[in-house]
Order: structure tokens, then C-alpha cells, then sequence
């Protein structure tokens, strides 16, 4: 991929999760500012955030730029986009794993939320996540963020380690890449529990951490079998079931 093509691409897919990330911040970040004292401005917390996460989101999107393309791994729709030639032949493929996995990962979401401990309900009801933000944010920014950025850079060190970059990857790189990515994506829930005033015992742990693991690594079997929209379709609808089904 020369480098005009991949700044392209690349410029596409921040642009998709920026917007994401511009929604959260203005949305939900605010309602957590007002759960305690602000030592300084509001408006300079929220820009420094959206500073943070654009530079978190850049190096997400190079990593899977740079490293997608030897594993085999796309983002077919995104690539359509940033290439101008029709996305709608990219995006049909997708279509129907996608509202699979997001009807399957909807149920287990729905199934989760009514078995949270309740501390962590509690904390949930105090938040007023918007639908845009679960669908913008989780559907796209956290797919960008955790399959195209982290599993993309898993799957590809276990390629050049295990296999020392020789031929395509092997599935159990993809799948061990999408298991570990899901796992940290899990892990990296704690903290926020616990300056939400939560106890971090093993109940909440584990709910944490398994929680999200398993839809997360189904949306990375997505990813890796049929591509990233396909990931963004399934995490979005999942999100949507879950509201309509009154859980969140």
C-alpha cells in the first residue's frame, strides 16, 4: 500500500471514529464533571479530552494500516471510501454476519445488564448515555480503537513471532488476537468502575471482564472473517437491541 493510499484510508477511518469520540465527550463527560469539584475549566477538560482520545484513535489507525494488509485482515467499505469506487459491493458481504453477530451480542448484552451487580446498576442508572454515543461511539470508535488497532498489533506480533512473518497468519494468530484484545478491552473497564466509587471485588471483576470479553471476541471473529464494517454493524446493532429492549 503506497503512502498516499494509506493516509487516505487512514484519514477515512479517524474521521469515522472521531466522531464517535466527539459525541461521547460532549454527552456523557460533562455528567461525570459533575459527580465531584472541577479544579479547572470545564471547556479545557473536555477539550484535553478530545485532544487525548484523537491521539489515542491515530495510533489505533496506523496500527491497522501499517499491519493489517500481510494478515489479511480489511476494512472493505472504508477502503471503498477512501479508494472512490462503490462501497455498497464492499458492504453486502458483511451485511448478513453482521446483523447475526449484533442480534446474538444484543441478547448477550440484554442478558448482562439484568445480571450486573448492583452496584454497577446503580452507577449505570445515575448516566444518561445517549443512543448516538452507544452507536457511534461503541458501534465504530471501540471497534476502530480495540479490533483494527490492538487485535490487528496482537494478531500480527504473534504472526512475526510464532511464524517469524512467513506466509499468511494462521487462523489461531486471528483468533488468539481477538480473545487477548477482548480480554484487555474487558480489563480496561476497571478503572473507570473504580473512580465511579466502586468497590472492584470479584463479582464486579469478573462481570467486567467477562462482560465484555465475550461479545468482544465475537466481534473480532467478525472482523477478521469478513471485515471491520461488519464488526461495526454487529456492535452497533447490539447497542440497539439492548436499548429497545429497555436495558440500558
Amino acid at each position: 500500500m503506497g503512502i498516499r493510499p494509506g493516509l487516505r484510508l487512514g484519514g477515512v477511518i479517524w474521521l469515522a471514529g472521531m466522531a464517535g469520540v466527539i459525541v461521547l465527550t460532549l454527552t456523557v463527560v460533562p455528567q461525570l464533571l459533575l459527580k465531584g469539584p472541577v479544579p479547572v475549566p470545564v471547556w479545557l477538560i473536555l477539550t484535553a479530552s478530545l485532544v487525548q482520545s484523537g491521539v489515542l484513535l491515530a495510533l489505533a489507525v496506523w496500527a491497522g494500516v501499517a499491519l493489517s494488509r500481510p494478515l489479511g485482515l480489511r476494512a472493505p467499505v472504508l477502503q471503498a471510501i477512501a479508494d472512490r469506487s462503490g462501497w455498497w459491493s464492499a458492504a453486502k458481504p458483511q451485511i448478513v454476519p453482521g446483523l447475526i453477530g449484533g442480534l446474538v451480542a444484543g441478547a448477550m448484552l440484554v442478558a448482562a445488564v439484568n445480571a450486573a451487580p448492583a452496584a454497577l446498576r446503580e452507577a449505570g442508572a445515575s448516566l444518561t448515555i445517549p443512543l448516538a454515543a452507544r452507536l457511534l461511539y461503541g458501534g465504530i470508535t471501540e471497534e476502530i480503537l480495540m479490533r483494527w488497532g490492538l487485535m490487528t498489533l496482537l494478531a500480527w506480533l504473534g504472526w512475526r513471532i510464532v511464524a517469524r512473518g512467513a506466509g499468511m497468519p494462521r487462523p489461531v494468530h486471528l483468533w488468539s488476537a481477538a480473545l487477548v484484545a477482548a480480554l484487555l478491552f474487558g480489563i480496561g473497564h476497571l478503572p473507570a468502575i473504580s473512580a465511579m466509587g466502586i468497590r472492584l471485588d470479584p463479582e464486579v471483576v469478573t462481570y467486567a471482564i467477562v462482560g465484555n470479553a465475550v461479545p468482544g471476541f465475537l466481534f473480532g471473529v467478525l472482523y477478521a472473517r469478513w471485515g471491520l464494517e461488519s464488526a461495526f454493524l454487529a456492535h452497533a446493532l447490539a447497542h440497539g437491541v439492548a436499548v429497545s429492549a429497555g436495558a440500558v
